[in-house]
């Protein structure tokens, strides 16, 4: 037989359903009833994650699957007795992904968690949904008034009754003395979960939070009742995350009476986040760097810094950005992630902070429909974020503004045509009045800004073109129909692709996206796909039907995994 004959035999047996070239390892025995080739059937056997699956081989040479009986293992080349076993994928269950330290630390079943999305879109309705469900979700505290914090804060912990959840602290660093007062009021509500996300150093108030009520058990361990879950994109920022807290921050808490010298010194011991979401191409802040790249960079951080520090409690890793399908969340686990966060796609689901319009809007999204665009928040450093193009012109509009204030120095520089076009277009007022409400809002937030407004004509100028990026999302999140253009909405690719997986299912339908019902269908694929591809591996040639896995009910869901 010539080499091509070979090949199309080969090929031509594989679409059969036959393995010849597939070498035995070891034996099955059970009932032969209930082995089965049908697409169908198999399917369904690698779906029923709490049983393992057998391929074995008949006389024929056919590949047969079953989830009955049981399987002995040979490493001799030859198989005593019973049918020649040539692959089996042991049980998976969706909470035997990633670490199980992750789910036992923070009092969840699975090792998924929803991200915070600021302004409350990730909002008390969406945490407490994904904690009854086994779930840790972060609060979307950033960009929300204190008084609103302390409600979202207060509801929390009323509703949850000591269920597990997370409160996000961002960096604002053209706010003074809001990260304090939000640590202020977290340590007094005794919330020891935060998600630091935005920061580029540390501070003194992240610190603070991490090193207050620092002590030593009875067995002389030093124990750090706050802990934190850090966001990060580069190698330098998870260093410092993987670190002790700084020397020097914390002479100046020490100094300060805000910490003890002997807690300074059991600092030292701890890092300042054992776990840090490694933040791939996503929604809102983001360097769009591949998790493919990325995720590795960090584990191998992980591993130094452990090596180097001897932690008590080991370092972990967790990936987001571009989590959206069940291959996705699968690989992120391949690759060594603890847990996996999820963003964009919770801004669709029905108890985000967010609209009916922005989710319609989210439900029709390609992956190619998301664009840079100026960040509020560090609007003056040139800082972006990803947010969605179709359906809105706020992007454009936020480059527009952030290109004016590189090349003007004051409002009254900018050519009076160009002004009107704004006062027109993007603000729908006059920048007097853009002005007044301006000086209102950080006359009550933090009243400094306005003082060095009235002394800096430039930075008067960042505050009114941040009007226009701040009002953006609040607008999307009131579902303004006169401001749909101008719609603030973060977003990534990873909401096309769940776009995409989801097409023509349930989930496809915006009212049926419940956080838990994504979650469910996201963390049990990545189970599925795990079975597939260790099956493959192994040499199985799998029906098309078997290759993949699609949104299902939860109830479904949990008989195939509970």
């Amino acid at each position: 037989m010539t080499e091509s004959s070979q090949i199309l035999n080969l090929t031509s047996n594989q679409e059969a359903g036959r393995t010849d070239a597939s070498p035995a390892i070891g034996a099955w025995s059970g009932d032969p009833s209930s082995l089965s080739h049908r697409d169908t059937d198999v399917a369904s056997l690698i779906q029923d994650l709490g049983k393992p699956v057998y391929v074995v081989v008949n006389t024929q040479g056919e590949q047969q699957f079953t989830n009955q009986g049981s399987a002995t293992l040979s490493q001799t080349s030859g198989v005593q007795s019973g049918p020649a076993l040539i692959a089996f994928a042991p049980s998976l269950l969706p909470a035997d992904l990633g670490n199980a330290g992750f789910c036992q630390d923070h009092g969840i079943r699975f090792p998924y968690m929803c991200g915070a999305m600021a302004n409350g879109i990730a909002s008390v309705e969406l945490v407490k949904a994904a904690s009854k469900g086994g779930f840790l979700a972060a609060f979307g505290a950033g960009g929300l008034l204190l008084k609103d914090i302390e409600a979202g804060v207060d509801r929390l912990i009323s509703e949850l009754k000591g269920q597990s959840f997370c409160v996000n602290l961002i960096h604002t660093p053209n706010e003074k003395g809001h990260e304090d007062a939000v640590v202020d009021l977290l340590l007094a509500r005794d919330v020891h979960l935060i998600e630091a996300s935005a920061y580029m150093a540390l501070t003194s108030a992240v610190v603070r939070y991490r090193v207050d009520g620092i002590h030593r058990d009875a067995d002389n361990r030093v124990v750090a009742p706050n802990r934190i879950i850090a966001k990060a994109s580069r190698v330098e920022v998870a260093t410092r995350w993987f670190s002790p807290p700084p020397e020097k921050i914390l002479a100046q808490l020490v100094a300060s009476g805000q910490i003890t010298q002997d807690q300074a010194g059991m600092a030292s011991a701890i890092p300042m986040a054992q776990d840090l979401t490694v933040e791939a191409d996503s929604g809102g802040h983001t360097d769009k760097r591949p998790s493919i790249s990325l995720v590795p960079t960090m584990t191998a951080l992980r591993d130094r810094l452990q090596d180097k520090y001897h932690y008590a409690e080991p370092l972990r890793v967790g990936a987001a950005g571009g989590i959206a399908t069940p291959a996705s969340a699968a690989a992120a686990f391949a690759m060594g992630a603890a847990y996996v966060v999820t963003g964009s796609i919770n801004q669709a689901c029905v108890e985000s902070g967010s609209s009916d319009i922005v989710r319609k809007m989210l439900a029709e999204a390609e992956q190619a429909d998301v664009i840079m665009a100026p960040a509020v928040d560090m609007f003056e450093m040139g800082v972006e974020l990803q947010v969605l193009k179709r359906g809105t012109m706020f992007a454009l509009r936020g480059k527009k503004l952030y290109a004016l204030y590189r090349r003007y120095n004051a409002i009254e520089e900018i050519p009076e045509a160009e002004r009107q076009a704004l006062e027109k277009t993007v603000f729908r007022m006059s920048l007097m009045e853009v002005w007044r409400l301006t000086r209102e809002f950080f006359s009550e937030r933090d009243p400094d800004q306005v003082v060095r407004a009235n002394r800096d004509p430039k930075h008067k100028m960042a505050l009114i073109f941040r009007w226009y990026l701040s009002l953006s999302s609040r607008w999307a999140n009131a579902g303004d129909a006169s401001r749909q253009i101008d719609y603030q909405v973060w977003c990534g690719p990873a909401m096309g692709a769940f776009n995409e997986w989801t097409r023509e299912s349930f989930l496809a339908q915006p009212g049926q996206r419940t956080v838990v019902n994504v979650a469910r269908n996201l963390i049990y694929g990545a189970a599925v796909v795990t079975r597939i591809n260790h099956l493959q591996q192994q040499g199985v040639v799998l029906p098309l039907a078997a290759r993949s896995v699609r949104p299902m009910q939860q109830e479904t869901i949990e008989s195939l995994s509970e």
